[in-house]
């Protein structure tokens, strides 16, 4: 089933959704609601290459729809096609659903289905046994030069299409860096300095020449059309390492990093340990990570901060936020208290740079991009900066 979907502009009445069903006997037969208003709003608009697509596969996990709405959510004001493929449903399909009703009107919303899986794990041809070939086909599919992709268990902040978009002009392809999450808590644990950090760079330059994880990649498949059939494929006796085949052909063709950190990748506690990743947290003294009581420690603490903030005692939050942040310095709510209380107190250049922290840990958060609005907008962002 491919469900092809673009939400109305403020002229139309209704979200429409155009069904196909595909059997080998007979041609495609269309059902669903307003066939020809779909027909005729295609022909006028879903024809028009996208200034850019973003491709998802997925199981259906729940957190799809963080993963969605982050491509929702971009600062981008033009035409953004998603499409999302499913590659062995896991999950609840309602979520696509909500998805058809939230999507904006610069959205274009494409769901393939295909009814059986491409991965030779779940009795596909195609060894990478993370989605088989659906990155291949989606990323062929796509009606856009420019192809970002996003795991639905990631996210990205709302200037990554953005960035990368201006980075790779006259480029072959480009990058963002990436936050690391845990999966537990969805507190960001620090910027990524030693992994996904481009070519010639980080802890795979030896064996890879660098590496850049899926989520950060955009690609001009104009020039790297020979490069998506390797998404396809796995060295590995797991099934993955697609992303290295990848990393391998785009190392001969030119790029450009956006120098921000935009993606967020979501981290299990077991991935956390690998010995490469715990060295560098414990070079940078994260450890809360390891030690899971800090967790309800750095709760407490942040509850009561906020409770300070309440009752106008701004010395007492900043006294709490402060061990907070030396347990976990990229909390974003931490971050966003101690500015808030600094902001109140006249401590004009500390607050920006808190907050300013904040938003780049987390800017979905209504109340740290409020924050930082206020701030900016006051002047002080524009005489620190």
């Amino acid at each position: 089933m491919v469900w092809i979907l673009h939400k109305p502009s403020s002229r139309e009445k209704l979200t429409q959704i155009v069904r196909w069903n595909f059997d080998s006997k007979s041609i495609p037969e269309q059902v669903g609601t307003k066939t020809t208003v779909i027909t005729q709003h295609f022909s006028g608009n879903a024809q028009q290459p996208a200034d850019v697509a973003v491709v998802i596969q997925t199981v259906l996990r729940p957190t799809l729809l963080r993963a969605v709405r982050s491509v929702f959510d971009q600062d981008h004001a033009g035409t953004i096609q998603v499409l999302i493929g499913i590659d062995f449903p896991q999950g609840d399909s309602a979520q696509l659903d909500t998805l058809a009703r939230e999507c904006p009107s610069n959205v274009i919303l494409t769901v393939l289905d295909l009814g059986y899986s491409t991965s030779l794990r779940h009795g596909g041809i195609y060894n990478n046994h993370y989605g088989g070939a659906l990155r291949t086909i989606l990323s062929y599919a796509a009606n856009s030069r420019y192809v970002a992709y996003l795991d639905d268990d990631d996210w990205w902040g709302r200037q990554h299409l953005s960035s990368l978009l201006s980075a790779i002009h006259r480029k072959d392809w480009a990058f963002s860096y990436r936050w690391l999450v845990d999966r537990e808590t969805g507190w960001p644990i620090c910027r990524d300095e030693w992994d996904s950090v481009g070519p010639g760079a980080g802890i795979n330059l030896e064996r890879y020449g660098g590496f850049v994880n899926p989520g950060s990649l955009m690609l001009d498949k104009a020039v790297c059309h020979l490069v998506l059939p390797f998404w396809s494929l796995s060295p590995c006796d797991d099934g993955s390492c697609e992303d290295r085949l990848v990393f391998r052909q785009l190392l001969k063709r030119s790029w450009a990093a956006t120098g921000k950190y935009t993606s967020y990748y979501e981290m299990e506690a077991e991935v956390q340990k690998h010995a490469h990743h715990a060295r560098e947290f414990a070079a940078r003294r994260i450890g809360w990570v390891n030690d899971r009581t800090r967790i309800a420690e750095i709760l407490g603490l942040l509850e009561e901060a906020q409770a300070a903030l309440k009752r106008g005692d701004f010395d007492a939050a900043v006294s709490k936020c402060r061990p907070a942040l030396a347990l976990n310095p990229h909390h974003p709510r931490a971050l966003y208290c101690l500015a808030l209380a600094q902001w109140r107190t006249g401590s004009l250049s500390e607050a920006f740079s808190h907050i300013s922290h904040a938003v780049a840990a987390d800017d979905r958060d209504t109340d740290i991009v409020a924050l930082w609005t206020e701030i900016f907008g006051a002047g002080v962002g524009a005489a620190l900066t």
